[in-house]
């Protein structure tokens, strides 16, 4: 089989979810005999076309900033696609690839891919890691209706549709194609990193890592945290950083137990992120708005009692299923869920043997019996074996 996949980022030089989840799924199928290209920026140094983990990196644009005012840049996303459109046409039209897999979000890599491959036999498959509907509302204030139209344009085009989670999936079908035609392959983790992962000198009782940002409500878990650290004695730590930094410190210091929480950062190496995990009993994130939540995978790997919001916009109750705990995203209602994890009333299921279904080499697997059916014209993409994420 002869994949190629469309991302203006590339893994490593690019360290996203998307562009990850591309580099794992690639490297895997590269593995096990495909032919495995990746279409994307020049953001690594030497020739436009190199190999790596087994993957031709091919470059059709320049490196280029990706954020314009902590925003998604529209400029770069349209001239990647620009850039992208008569490479790809001429690698299609030569028959260079069985199938052209392109992620969404930006949307237009998506539009520019379908139409290299108009007149010709390639199908294209689409990964979407997130539907937005009416966060555009808050994303984008009064151009919100560009981004809406954009993401129902881009879900109305001919693809074959995988999402990353049945809510993702649920979202795609209310404003595209139908939901017995959308698959589900989840994010992955490494599960054998996170076991040997080094633990770090002093471990937290709870833990939250992810992009500091409104919908993870880091604000709640600092005010129920402080409600059950009264009479105890407890650490928190808050791994990573984002706009809400600032706004977090000042709420902390307000707290009767500020002393026991702890602000680390970003933290550049992903594996003492992974080591935080291990060394902690809980980890929480009441975030209300989670397309997949791969911290919970990686956390429940790391064998930590995980708590998460239990909101409608949030795959969370997917991933976690019956591994963890769910809370209304109050502070509450945290408060009283932290206190359960913490005295060891652990969940029902073992969250690690959760987690091994969502091993890189699993989804892997799973992506290449997608990809295959696409290629030999079956129908749609949509399971024929159950969903990954259901819960056991």
């Amino acid at each position: 089989m002869r994949v190629a996949f469309v991302s203006n980022v590339v893994y490593p030089y690019v360290t996203g979810g998307a562009e990850k989840r591309i580099h794992e799924i690639g490297s895997r199928l590269a593995d096990r005999g495909h032919d495995v290209t990746v279409y994307g920026r020049h953001f690594w140094d030497g020739p436009s076309e190199i190999t790596d983990s087994g993957m031709t990196l091919r470059a059709v644009a320049p490196e280029a900033d990706l954020y314009s005012d902590d925003r998604r840049s529209i400029t770069e996303a349209l001239d990647f696609a620009a850039r992208a459109l008569p490479p790809l046409r001429r690698r299609l039209r030569d028959d260079e690839h069985d199938v052209v897999v392109a992620s969404v979000f930006p949307y237009f890599p998506v539009l520019s891919t379908k139409l290299a491959a108009l007149g010709t036999d390639t199908p294209l498959v689409t990964t979407w890691h997130e539907v937005w509907g009416d966060y555009w509302e808050e994303y984008l204030g009064s151009l919100a209706v560009f981004g809406k139209v954009s993401e129902r344009v881009t879900a109305r085009t001919p693809q074959h549709p995988v999402a990353i989670s049945g809510i993702t999936a649920d979202r795609l079908a209310a404003i595209g194609p139908g939901r017995d035609d959308v698959a589900v392959v989840p994010n992955g983790i490494d599960t054998e990193q996170i076991r040997t992962a080094p633990r770090p000198a002093e471990g937290y009782d709870v833990l939250f890592a992810g992009r500091l940002i409104e919908h993870k409500n880091v604000d709640l878990l600092l005010e129920a945290f402080d409600q059950v650290c009264e009479g105890r004695d407890l650490t928190l730590g808050v791994i990573g950083d984002g706009p809400e930094t600032e706004r977090l410190e000042s709420q902390c210091e307000s707290l009767a137990n500020a002393d026991a929480v702890e602000f680390l950062g970003f933290l550049d190496e992903y594996e003492d992120v992974l080591g935080h995990m291990r060394a902690a009993d809980v980890f929480a994130s009441p975030s209300t708005r989670e397309g997949f939540g791969l911290t919970f995978a990686e956390a429940m790997a790391a064998d930590c009692s995980v708590v998460a919001a239990d909101h409608p916009d949030s795959a969370a109750d997917e991933v976690i299923g019956d591994a963890g705990f769910l809370t209304a995203p109050t502070a509450e209602a945290l408060a009283a869920t932290l206190e359960t994890a913490l005295d060891g009333d652990g969940p029902p299921v073992d969250p690690v043997q959760r987690a091994r279904r969502f091993d890189w080499d699993a989804v892997a697997e799973r992506a290449e019996a997608i990809y295959q059916r696409v290629i030999d014209g079956e129908s749609g993409t949509a399971e024929t074996e159950p969903d990954p994420t259901t819960p056991t």
